[in-house]
Parts: structure tokens; C-alpha cells; sequence
């Protein structure tokens, strides 16, 4: 690293340091909810999530669509640092939609915080890292938590965000969980900041949670900040180089190590769990996935072990475990004619891991409905034909923590091979 970049992650350390011990008590004080279930759903159709019975639920949000940068007087503002934030209105009413509807239920709602690239340059000069690419792939970039000024529309957004889903009234919604960038160990594709050092990446992105915790703590008591990771753990992601792929189990070391070198706090993880191939669900037949620490991936077969790793002495929080959700995975659809019974027998036996786990609040499945531009894959719940047919493994999910659920669960025992549930 060269000399002028330490020297700038050192100011950063500094500033966090200060920000945190400054930080006061949260304006709003509950306890953290509990769910009936771990069930949840990435929610495209409300309605039919609700009816699914979800417990728990991930939403994205833009933070390039939601900031107004030219300060219509017609939208919503917050005062941070003495000075007006503007919020795009309707974009606002979307998201109030979603959340409301889903979180009056008694669903407990996490938002995915990103920052895709806009064709408003303003806007990417405010909210996207200054290193990142020109075209990110994906149009995903790590936040501009670098300048004064990006910093303080960050700040300024996640508090205006934590107040507005927080309040008492509960107007707008209730958000339980905040979830900082995507998959930041392969941050090329979904966090693009260039090509890095996962040292560099690192400090940056922890001066960014250090940020969000902040603003969104001096709201909410409640309310949860997670770190992404994919499903990498000793090896990175093939298809990028050092610079654009880390280990996730290095990079949540040197991230730990660094939040308890500047004052530690409350960040807790969102893993993502795929099948080592992402188009084969059968993880139990992953060759990758081990039960040894240094596992090369972490997926459902060998879910046990990011659980085991979390209890290590130098990952705790006051002498606590920090909580784990899956807030972003799913299983393929073959296509083969049997697809539907593969994916759906994947879910009954991801499921029943995932249930007796006291280490993971929630298993947000990712897809509600299948994607045209997924790569081909074929996630969902439903498909994406126009009247959205429901597949086999949509009564398995509806029913996965009913008392209906073994009778929903049976058909997959030989499948994947297995004589009973236990």
C-alpha cells in the first residue's frame, strides 16, 4: 500500500474512532423482535408473500434513486450537520408500500443498502466510491464514504432512513435490519471500487459500516447492521484476480481485527449460502464444502461451520456471538424433468439444517420469481411466464413451518438420499 494511502485509512480509523465514542443514546427504544420462524423471502408480490406466511424479508434499496441532490422543496428533507438532504418522494411511497404492508403482518423487514451506477452524474459523484470503474459490472459500486461530502449524504440518507422506519407510529414501516453492500468479498461485480487490496477494500468498507451503525443506532435500538459475504471462505472467487475476489474467511478476520483496533461495535453478518454450483442444487453432493475450518466454501452442506466460526473468541461482541441471517440464496431449476423436484427437495433439506440452528435468525430465499437475466438461472418460487406458475417448491416453502410441513417435506427424503428428518 502506498505511503499516502495509509496515511488516509489512518485519518479514517480516527474519524470512526471519534464518531463512535460521540455517538449518544438511540431517539427510539425497543428490543429487538422476535419471529414465529426463520421463513423468509427476497418479496417481489406483497400479497402473495403474504400469504406464504414469510417471517422475515429482504428489500433492496437505491440509495441513487432515493437521494435529490437538486433540493426540491416538494420532497421530503432531513438537517444533517446544519445542512437540508432532499429524498425523491416517489420512490419513498414505493418502498413505504412495501414496508408497511409486510411489517403491519408482524414480518420483520431487512433492506439491502446499495448504490448502483445513475445516468445523473451528480448523483454518482455523491454516492459512488470514486474508485470504482466507469462500468461496473452489474452497475454496482462500493459508497462514497471518501469525500466530505459523500460522506455526509451517507450519513445524512442512513439517518433520514433509520428515523423514518423507526418511529413509533409506524406510518411508514418498521425496518429491523440493514444490510451494507453486497457481497463485498467478490466486490468487483457487487461493490465495485476498482482494483484494491483486500486491505484497502477492507478499511474502506469499515469505515462505511462504522457510518451506517452510527446513523442508524442514534434512531433505532434496534435496529441490525450487517456485513455481506458469499459463499467463498478459503478460496476467492475464480474469475477475478487478488484485486477483485478475497477469501471470506480472510477478509472477516482482518475486519474484525480492524472494528476492535478503532472501538468495536455491534456489526453482525449476512451470508450467502449457494450450492457450490450455483446452477446444481444438490449441495449435499458439494466436494468444496468440508466440515474443516479452512473449507474451501461455506454452503448448506457444511452450514455448521460458519455457526462453529462465529463463536470464536476474536469474532465476539461483549462476549457474545454476533447474529447471523441468509439474507440472499436460492436454488436452480434443472432442466431436466425432474428440475422441480430437485429444487424443491434442495429447499425441504436447507430448511430443516437451517431450523434447528440457534446461531441463524433467518433464511431469506432469493428468488420470489424466476429472473429473464439471471444468467439463465431459475431461482424462484414461481416462474417469470406471464401468469407466473407456481413450481413444486412453492407449497414446500408455504408449508415449511406449518404443522403441514412433513407431509409437504416427505417426497424429498429420497432424493436427497435420507431415511428420515433426523
Amino acid at each position: 500500500m502506498k505511503h499516502g494511502l495509509k496515511i488516509f485509512y489512518f485519518l479514517l480509523a480516527l474519524i470512526s474512532l471519534v464518531q463512535s465514542s460521540s455517538a449518544g443514546n438511540s431517539r427510539y427504544t425497543e428490543p429487538y423482535p422476535t419471529a414465529e420462524s426463520k421463513k423468509g423471502l427476497q418479496v417481489e408480490l406483497v400479497d402473495d408473500a403474504l400469504h406464504l406466511g414469510i417471517k422475515h424479508a429482504g428489500l433492496n434499496i437505491n440509495l441513487s434513486q432515493l437521494i435529490d441532490p437538486s433540493a426540491d422543496p416538494k420532497n421530503p428533507a432531513w438537517r444533517y450537520k446544519g445542512k437540508s438532504y432532499h429524498f425523491q418522494r416517489g420512490y419513498l411511497a414505493r418502498m413505504d408500500s412495501q414496508i408497511h404492508a409486510l411489517s403491519e403482518k408482524g414480518v420483520l423487514v431487512n433492506l439491502i443498502v446499495l448504490a448502483y451506477q445513475s445516468h445523473d452524474v451528480r448523483i454518482n459523484q455523491l454516492m459512488l466510491h470514486p474508485n470504482a470503474v466507469a462500468k461496473p459490472p452489474n452497475r454496482l459500486c462500493a459508497f462514497n464514504t471518501r469525500s466530505e461530502e459523500g460522506r455526509h449524504w451517507f450519513s445524512a440518507t442512513l439517518e433520514f432512513m433509520a428515523e423514518r422506519w423507526s418511529h413509533p407510529d409506524r406510518k411508514h414501516g418498521r425496518i429491523v435490519g440493514y444490510i451494507i453492500g453486497n457481497e463485498v468479498n467478490s466486490h468487483w461485480w457487487w461493490a465495485n471500487m476498482g482494483r484494491v487490496s483486500m486491505q484497502s477494500f477492507a478499511d474502506d468498507y469499515l469505515h462505511t459500516v462504522r457510518l451506517a451503525h452510527r446513523a442508524i443506532r442514534g434512531q433505532s435500538s434496534w435496529a441490525r447492521v450487517y456485513i455481506s459475504l458469499e459463499h467463498h471462505w478459503s478460496i476467492r472467487y475464480s474469475a477475478g484476480d487478488e484485486q477483485q475476489a478475497f477469501p471470506g474467511k480472510d477478509f472477516l478476520d482482518y475486519f474484525a481485527r480492524r472494528a476492535r483496533v478503532g472501538n468495536d461495535f455491534d456489526w453482525h453478518l449476512a451470508y450467502h449460502p449457494y450450492p457450490e454450483n450455483l446452477r446444481d442444487p444438490r449441495f449435499w453432493n458439494d466436494e468444496s464444502a468440508t466440515m474443516e475450518p479452512n473449507t474451501k466454501r461455506i454452503t448448506f452442506k457444511n452450514i455448521e461451520v460458519l455457526e462453529k466460526y462465529m463463536e470464536r473468541q476474536s469474532l465476539l461482541y461483549d462476549g457474545v456471538a454476533r447474529r447471523i441471517i441468509f439474507s440472499e440464496q436460492g436454488f436452480d431449476t434443472p432442466k431436466t424433468d425432474d428440475g422441480e423436484m430437485i429444487q424443491a427437495a434442495a429447499y425441504c433439506y436447507a430448511y430443516k439444517k437451517i431450523e434447528s440452528m440457534p446461531g441463524i435468525d433467518a433464511f431469506i430465499l432469493h428468488r420470489h420469481v424466476d429472473h429473464r437475466h439471471e444468467g439463465g438461472l431459475l431461482l424462484g418460487l414461481r416462474r417469470w411466464d406471464a401468469v407466473k406458475t407456481k413450481k413444486r417448491i412453492y407449497e414446500c416453502f408455504r408449508l415449511a413451518d406449518t404443522p403441514e410441513w412433513e407431509g409437504a417435506f416427505q417426497f424429498a427424503l429420497p432424493i436427497i438420499g435420507l431415511e428420515d428428518w433426523e
